[in-house]
């Protein structure tokens, strides 16, 4: 147990002021608050380390090189947490806003866009109408919606990001459709949706995206971000067990766990969950809710060098210094969608990629440094749960890179030095639930205005059907991304709570 103690009174139930089930970096805010406010905490984690999609890690047998293995960037860590715990949390600024190949050309040029300048500036500035209004409330009780609508007291600004399908507004922004396509792909991370569909799931999508600061790479990959939160939970003296299943929670506070062979039981006056909603109501025994499923394949590449581009009018250096995307004019990502819709791999496959190792040199060794090898993710969009096999999805996002490339991919992969994570693997791996990255779905950051909020659990947007049970995770109102809010604001309920 790295990051655990052993106690002495193993077999009997001890009582904590807060379980938090599951170690994930908002487990690990959630437990440094309520320590820093003299409260008993233990955090228990499946896995034999803390972090949950928060990781670094080596995936290629004898190459030196510390990849983020599932999240990739941060924008939405508020200072105010990273202030409030001392985490000594670093980020890297990337060299480009974003490079975008014209499919029409076969990528022969592309629209490079530098950085603090942008694409469609009079569609963004409205757009921070909204979000520099609702920013800063990520981290308070929740508003109602009608609250948030005077907050931003930007009509036109509301409709088009909060009351109508995002795609009417991108439409109207830019008449270039590959320009279309960029601003499109905030909508559709992980959300399998259309830009104009009346759910409006995409526009939550699209808000969360922009919500926070800059998208940075943290130094030394997210596995620093966890080591900085795990340090700060310690240091404010939570108890944390790694390799501990839970299996079962009563609405009481008794949680039962087991550390290899061992049964053990604990109770909590509070139990915080950082599991999906539908993994907490299989512990309770209780129906699942709606939930829906993750849409996304990663592929993370190690390369001796960065490939050849077909587009001499730009470098290598800047293509890959920010977010690169491939295959994703508004018209492909609609044909994407139709085509995952019945069934089939997406091709061309809407792809992002990125190369981290260019903003943060730090996560290779010196000799990879100086060989020039660089690390690679490739983000594929619109693969709902259940789209294609490994392989499939592995060569079509693949291919898609390839078609704008002078040279294949796999030319200046290393060999072996491929790895594939689908929405099966996350489910499997990090037990979110069909995949979804964000515990089931997205919500807006404020509250209805016919919706109760009696209740601190309630006010914080961390609310159960079980008083002394609350969301701490990405399922959590407010939950998703690498951000902390979900631990942040299920410690102040419990805290509001006495």
């Amino acid at each position: 147990m790295p990051w655990g103690q052993e106690r002495s009174d193993r077999g009997m139930t001890e009582t904590y002021d807060a379980v938090v089930v599951g170690g994930g970096h908002n487990g690990l805010v959630a437990a440094a608050y309520l320590c820093r406010a003299g409260k008993r905490v233990l955090v228990l984690e499946r896995l034999h380390h803390v972090g949950g999609a928060a990781v670094s890690a080596r995936p290629f047998d004898g190459v030196d090189a510390r990849l983020s293995r599932y999240s990739y960037l941060v924008s939405l860590l508020p200072s105010r947490i990273v202030d409030d715990l001392d985490v000594p949390v670093r980020l890297a600024r990337r060299r480009y806003s974003s490079y975008t190949p014209d499919p029409a050309s076969g990528g022969r040029r592309g629209l490079l866009v530098a950085p603090y300048r942008g694409i469609a500036d009079h569609f963004y500035r409205r757009c921070r109408s909204v979000t520099r209004a609702l920013w800063p409330t990520v981290t308070e009780p929740l508003l109602r919606r009608s609250q948030a609508r005077r907050l931003v007291n930007a009509e036109a600004a509301w409709v088009s990001m909060i009351d109508e399908p995002i795609g009417y507004a991108i439409r109207n922004a830019v008449p270039d459709d590959v320009a279309r396509g960029v601003i499109a792909t905030d909508a559709l991370i992980g959300t399998f949706a259309r830009v104009d569909e009346q759910s409006l799931r995409q526009n939550v999508c699209f808000l969360y995206h922009l919500l926070g600061e800059d998208w940075d790479v943290p130094i030394g990959g997210m596995g620093a971000v966890t080591d900085a939160l795990t340090g700060a939970a310690l240091r404010y003296g939570a108890e944390i067990v790694t390799g501990a299943e839970v299996f079962a929670l009563d609405p009481d506070g008794n949680v039962r766990y087991r550390v290899n062979d061992d049964e053990r039981g604990v109770h909590g006056r509070f139990v915080l969950a950082g599991v999906t909603p539908t993994v907490l109501s299989s512990l309770l025994g209780e129906p699942p809710p709606a939930s829906a499923p993750g849409s996304q394949v990663k592929v993370n590449l190690m390369l001796r060098r960065l490939p050849r581009l077909r587009d001499a009018g730009v470098t290598t250096q800047q293509a890959f210094g920010g977010t690169f995307h491939v295959n994703e004019s508004l018209r492909q990502l609609e044909s994407a969608y139709e085509m995952a819709s019945r069934g089939e791999v997406p091709d061309p496959l809407p792809c992002e990629i990125y190369c981290h190792s260019l903003a943060d040199p730090s996560i290779l060794s010196p000799a990879l440094r100086a060989s020039g090898a660089q690390t690679l993710t490739v983000f594929g969009l619109h693969t709902p749960h259940g789209l294609g096999s490994r392989e499939q999805l592995t060569d079509a996002a693949l291919d898609s890179l390839n078609s704008v490339l002078a040279e294949p991919i796999q030319a200046v992969t290393m060999r072996g030095c491929i790895e594939t994570k689908t929405t099966y693997d996350v489910e499997e791996s990090l037990g979110m639930t069909a995949g979804n990255i964000f515990h089931g779905g997205l919500t807006w950051p404020f509250a209805e205005d016919d919706e109760p909020l009696e209740t601190p659990a309630q006010r914080w947007g961390v609310a159960t059907a079980h008083e002394w049970i609350l969301l701490c995770g990405a399922g959590a109102r407010r939950g998703g991304g690498v951000s902390g809010i979900g631990g942040h604001n299920a410690a102040m309920a419990v805290l509001e709570s006495g």
